[in-house]
């Protein structure tokens, strides 16, 4: 049974599938919440706009869960006149449920587009995607609301689904699936990390799209946006990364993380959308090596993490589109300690920390020695670590340092909405502290 890490290594697997339609008119549709992560692989990967495609319930009214149609935006409805019939409702009794699903429908489309147009479908290619199906009925009903806003064609796609549902979908014109299980207990169960999406997560992944398909540098011409893998040297050994750089970005943040998980962790991607949509880049890093992070004593070793922090650093100040750019540190657990170890350095050229759910303690021989503004978030349901930082906060006596505690949230901020403050309250702290200037061109501080 296949089991993906997350919705984006679900987007990944997804996007093989569809390589027929590049270079055709598509518009990519993910259903909310949990498709839209994976719709935005696609979308990127497809070079095509991204939009959601909601849709309600029309339930019986003495039996709401059982449903006789469903409506969409643009005033679309789909109505199962049999089950209407059978069920004895009236047009007046359709017309309620209608208007109360109605107003919250455009309640919620408003609060995930904010004030952003619908995506024109006439004649173009919707690619309806879902995390995963199991009776189908939403995808179906989404792929008839597609068809009657002008879709020329429609495809179904997702990363799973039950083998005999995939036989009945006629409402699509092409279904797409990577894995069709012929026992499926639930899509859940084919995740690793299938923790809930939030209506902030999507505005995030909606606006990043919308921004990007928008800036003509996006397809890759000269000038534009960098948006990269990347290995930097970093002494004896290579480490990778991803780079994004919005055109006219004033700073680069710069990811920390104790394993080698950083670049593809779904909650620091989360963050760098947040800090790339507010015009920040981001250099999302594995500091060790595939090798290393099987060994736990590297994950704690905060002084090996730190200085490839600091090589990290150098090689941004060695690029053109990065070198003006002041760096911010962005670190996670044992990452924190590496940011703030890094940070106390006599030479770094770092200008604001952020720790989410971190390990401040870890650099607590060099708090002292911390001269850049510094960010302690922490979930207020993490008793321990919340603590830990308290009391780092105080040793953090040299600079300009806040404790920001959001409420309810344990250390992964795995709960509805928390992730999303934890990734506001970074995005405003280097956005206020990354403008500030422009850094000068950087010299080497390391020769290997």
């Amino acid at each position: 049974m296949l089991v993906f890490e997350d919705r984006l290594d679900a987007g990944r697997h997804l996007v093989g599938k569809l390589d027929f339609l590049r270079g055709e008119d598509v518009v990519v549709l993910g259903l909310p919440r949990g498709g839209v992560p994976v719709a935005a692989v696609v979308a990127e990967a497809l070079r095509a706009p991204l939009d959601v495609i909601v849709v309600r319930k029309l339930g019986v009214p003495f039996q709401p869960e059982l449903a006789m149609g469903a409506i969409g935006e643009g005033g679309m409805r789909v109505v199962d006149r049999t089950m209407v019939a059978r069920a004895r409702v009236t047009e007046e009794e359709l017309e309620a449920v209608e208007r109360r699903e109605r107003a919250v429908l455009d309640a919620r489309v408003e609060r995930l587009r904010r004030g952003r147009p619908r995506v024109d479908l006439r004649g173009r290619v919707a690619v309806v995607v879902d995390d995963g199906i199991a009776t189908g009925s939403t995808a179906r009903v989404a792929c008839q609301v597609a068809r009657q806003l002008g879709a020329g064609r429609v495809v179904l796609a997702v990363p799973v689904a039950p083998a005999d549902t995939l036989t009945h979908l006629p409402e699509a014109d092409t279904v797409v699936c990577v894995s069709a299980p012929r026992y499926f207990r639930a899509v859940g169960a084919h995740y690793e990390d299938f923790s809930p999406t939030t209506d902030d997560e999507v505005v995030t992944l909606l606006e990043q799209a919308d921004r990007r398909f928008r800036l003509p540098e996006a397809a890759g011409t000269s000038g534009g946006d960098t948006d990269e893998d990347v290995v930097i040297p970093a002494g004896p050994v290579a480490i990778e990364g991803h780079l994004r750089v919005p055109q006219g970005a004033s700073g680069v943040v710069v990811f920390a993380h104790g394993s080698g998980s950083s670049r593809h962790s779904p909650r620091n991607r989360y963050v760098a959308d947040v800090l790339n949509a507010a015009g920040l880049g981001t250099l999302l890093l594995d500091l060790l090596t595939s090798e290393e992070e099987h060994d736990r004593r590297q994950v704690f070793a905060i002084p090996l993490l730190a200085g490839r922090l600091g090589f990290a650093t150098d090689w941004l100040g060695s690029r053109n589109d990065t070198a003006a750019c002041r760096v911010g540190y962005f670190g996670a657990s044992t990452g924190a300690g590496a940011a703030l170890w890094a940070a106390a350095e006599p030479d770094a050229r770092v200008a604001a920390v952020v720790s989410r759910g971190g390990r401040p303690d870890l650099a607590a021989p060099r708090l002292k020695d911390v001269r850049v503004p510094t960010l302690l978030i922490v979930g207020g349901a993490d008793d321990v670590v919340l603590e830990l930082n308290r009391q780092a906060r105080e040793e953090l006596s040299g600079c300009t340092s806040e404790l920001a505690v959001v409420p309810g949230a344990t250390h992964l901020f795995e709960e509805p909405g928390t992730l999303a403050q934890a990734a506001l309250l970074a995005r405003d702290w280097f956005v206020r502290r990354l403008a500030e200037g422009r850094a000068g061109a950087a010299t080497g501080r390391r020769s290997g």
